[in-house]
């Protein structure tokens, strides 16, 4: 076997948890192969570069081993280099800007007029 589906390739590296979540981000046109949109049957071989959107990730894989079934994640591991660059460092901007303890209730009049506070800094 030197070739197989995109899609089916995607859930045998577990890129995706499964076979019809990669036929689906293929049809939505998140997946493409060698920087063309592929479709869910695009056939890939070793070699090739998939990237694909996968939740709210970026993933960029070069096929080194072609597979149609589900393995374990140790041998899925062997069948593709990653080339994803690494998330973003959580900033201080991510942080929320005020924060309650949830077990508190309803917001005061003066917790209120604190977050208003907040707000309109930005």
């Amino acid at each position: 076997m030197e070739t197989t589906r995109v899609d089916r390739w995607l859930w045998a590296v577990r890129a995706h948890k499964t076979r019809a979540l990669a036929t689906d981000g293929c049809r939505a046109g998140h997946v493409t192969v060698n920087g063309n949109q592929a479709k869910a049957a695009t056939m890939v071989k070793p070699g090739d570069r998939v990237v694909a959107r996968v939740g709210n990730r970026q993933r960029d894989l070069e096929v080194v081993k072609v597979i149609e079934k589900r393995v374990s994640a140790a041998v899925a591991a062997t069948c593709f280099v990653d080339h994803t660059p690494p998330p973003p460092e959580p900033s201080a901007f991510d942080q929320p800007l005020f924060q309650r303890d949830a077990r508190s209730g309803r917001p005061t009049k003066r917790d209120r007029r604190e977050i208003e506070r907040l707000r309109r800094e930005i």
